[in-house]
């Protein structure tokens, strides 16, 4: 990662538009199952904890493997890091259900549909930052269900996770915008119009050196 970028308040104002944006399709219904998408972020599975004992789902499936980050931090699969920390939030054990091998948002959602085979309903929790491409790899990868997706509430930049940082999560978005933007001709993941205004955002920070995530050039 570039240490050597300069965080002048353009940048912040440009970064806090793209959390605003990708973060912004949260819902929050009653579903058949809750997945969580695993990340660095254990809030992320606080979140989907609360939703289990608020009523939304008597079922929780926690997916995830390794990551960009995690594989650095943790020896054990994301998923088994995850349910120690949904047991500790007081989730009984037969409600939950692992999923050990997914390494992205296309394996999370495919991995967990075999899993979940007579669901109609499922609620995707992630990250902020990760919704939108939660959603649309959902839509795209499981379309005989209805998805909806949901983040736990957190703010830009002074919630962020420390494990990745403010310069982590910039660069994370950054990526993410140019995989919604490229991903729909693959079909890993359905269409989504962004704006141009967030599309403006992207290329600002781009011009500004936030490059990591980036999709690999042929």
């Amino acid at each position: 990662m570039n240490t050597h970028i300069m965080m002048d308040t353009a940048t912040i104002r440009h970064s806090t538009e793209l959390w605003s944006y990708l973060s912004s399709f949260d819902q929050q219904l009653k579903s058949d199952a809750i997945v969580i998408c695993c990340s660095y972020d254990l809030r992320v599975c606080d979140h989907a904890c609360n939703l289990i004992k608020s009523g939304f789902s008597d079922k929780l499936l926690i997916s995830g493997k390794t990551g960009n980050w995690t594989r650095h931090i943790w020896s054990s699969p994301e998923a088994m890091i995850f349910q120690k920390r949904a047991l500790s939030n007081g989730i009984d054990e037969s409600c939950i259900q692992l999923e050990t091998e997914a390494t992205n948002f296309g394996e999370n959602i495919t991995f967990s549909k075999r899993l979940l085979p007579n669901v109609n309903t499922v609620t995707f929790v992630s990250k902020p930052n990760a919704l939108l491409r939660v959603k649309l790899t959902a839509e795209a990868q499981w379309p005989g269900v209805t998805s909806y997706v949901t983040c736990p509430p957190l703010s830009f930049p002074q919630q962020v996770s420390d494990i990745v940082g403010v310069l982590g999560v910039i660069n994370e978005m950054v990526g993410d915008i140019e995989r919604i933007q490229k991903y729909p001709a693959l079909g890993y993941q359905a269409s989504h119009e962004l704006p141009e205004d967030i599309i403006r955002a992207c290329h600002y920070l781009i011009e500004q050196g936030f490059t990591d995530h980036l999709m690999p050039v042929d």
